[in-house]
């Protein structure tokens, strides 16, 4: 991969982070970010639903408290009849679940080079779960949307400091994919209340969307008719060259497919250590772009087509696996998908200056004993 030359800020536009992208090794303050910001361990792969404490978590800022009998969402804004809603009357609306694999816009941001400083992610930041509560759609019929709106801000509890703005967390979506009939206000994981780290009383999820999309602990849904300039939604989130660059939002998520690391692990490298014979190789696929239509395996650079199961819906991901009769000796095994668009996962990562959307294929190296 050739190197990547980046210039340093002139401007006085915030940055999502203050300090420019770096060779050296991990910062106390990436550190301090990953302690809190847990990833999900690849053996769960397994698993067709991630269990709360093992689905990803990003927290931008502190998991605020609730008084759920104190707590209501507003709704408001460009509508005919503004709204506020607790959490016992939304329970009593249309309820819907949907199976969704959120991922973080920054997985993968820790293997770039030089590295941007953020939450120093890996592969992991993935997790599909099935969220109930009432679609987004209809609550904004209720509401009634006039003719001028453009877009829906959503704003959670959550409130800090990034880049030098003090905020609430809050991002925007069109009007088009607000109105989507999958997009949904949840109150409950995996037929659960939702827990506190995942957005406890009500969130929105945005199916398709990379995790930044889905605002938790909702406080507030505005209809504007006008473009958001929020800083996680104008500043943050995006996809640049520099840091002066303006760059294009981060919307949908790339394709992407990951293999449950076979065999067992060493404690400290992670290197993958199996016995000889046959081994069924397994993983997840999926892209908020379409539905994936195949994986690729690639066993010391010999690829070969994996079969794919049946999906659990639309924006969930999709099993695959493949057979290998596995030789002793040192190997190298990569998996790649693909989508109904014709996006392929890359060999070699695109560099962007926030770390944004890697979907850069993994490779799992195993030694066969």
């Amino acid at each position: 991969m050739s190197k990547v030359i980046y210039r340093r800020r002139k401007s006085v536009r915030p940055a999502p982070h203050p300090e420019e992208p770096t060779y050296g090794p991990l910062t106390s303050q990436e550190l301090q970010l990953a302690a809190r910001n847990h990833s999900m361990p690849l053996e769960v792969l397994r698993e067709d639903v991630t269990p709360p404490g093992l689905h990803y978590v990003l927290t931008h800022f502190d998991i605020p408290h609730v008084d759920t009998a104190a707590w209501h969402v507003r709704i408001g804004g460009a509508v005919e009849r503004a709204m506020e809603l607790g959490l016992a009357a939304l329970k009593r609306d249309p309820a819907i679940s949907v199976p969704v694999t959120l991922e973080c816009a920054g997985n993968g941001r820790s293997l770039l080079r030089p590295r941007p400083l953020s939450q120093p992610w890996t592969l992991e930041g993935v997790g599909t779960a099935v969220w109930t509560g009432v679609p987004l759609a209809y609550l904004l019929g209720q509401a009634g949307i006039d003719p001028e709106a453009t877009e829906v801000v959503f704003t959670g509890l959550d409130e800090g400091i990034q880049g030098g703005v003090r905020h609430h967390y809050a991002r925007s979506l069109p009007i088009a994919e607000a109105l989507r009939a999958d997009v949904v206000l949840a109150y409950k994981m995996n037929g659960a209340d939702l827990p506190p780290q995942h957005g406890y009383p009500l969130r929105l999820v945005v199916p398709g969307w990379y995790g930044m999309a889905s605002v938790k602990w909702l406080q507030s849904i505005q209809v504007v008719a006008s473009p958001f300039q929020g800083f996680q939604q104008s500043v943050a989130y995006r996809y640049q060259h520099t840091a002066e660059d303006a760059g294009t939002p981060v919307t949908r998520i790339r394709v992407r497919s990951l293999m449950v690391p076979p065999g067992i692990p060493d404690f400290f490298t992670r290197r993958r250590h199996l016995p000889r014979g046959p081994v069924l190789l397994r993983g997840r696929a999926w892209s908020g772009e379409g539905p994936v239509t195949g994986v690729e395996v690639g066993i010391d650079g010999h690829w070969a087509p994996a079969q794919l199961d049946k999906p659990a819906g639309p924006f969930a991901w999709r099993g695959w696996s493949l057979p290998w009769v596995a030789d002793p000796g040192d190997h190298e095994l990569v998996c790649r998908a693909r989508d109904a668009t014709g996006a392929i996962q890359p060999l070699e990562q695109h560099w962007n200056y926030q770390g944004m959307g890697n979907n850069v294929a993994q490779c799992v190296r195993v030694t066969v004993e």
